[in-house]
């Protein structure tokens, strides 16, 4: 097989596994946030959530980006 198909695969799911299991963690976060507003580690705890969307956005772009990529190798 392809050794850029095996990339895609493993990077597809090593990502998919990482993230989710951080969003337990995201959640706790989310949920602290809603329930404490005024607390002083409200400002830290956004800036992880907003990373960790970003983070998974980008993850969702590279993916999609190595599966047209393999695509558009294997049918030319």
């Amino acid at each position: 097989m392809d050794l850029l198909l095996w990339f895609m695969i493993g990077f597809i799911l090593i990502g998919l596994l990482v993230f989710l299991f951080m969003k337990r963690r995201m959640e706790t976060k989310l949920a602290h946030v809603k329930a404490n507003p005024d607390s002083e580690y409200v400002s830290k705890d956004t800036k992880h959530l907003v990373w960790w969307v970003w983070s998974v956005t980008t993850w969702g772009v590279a993916s999609i980006a190595l599966v047209f990529w393999w695509f558009n190798s294997t049918s030319g």
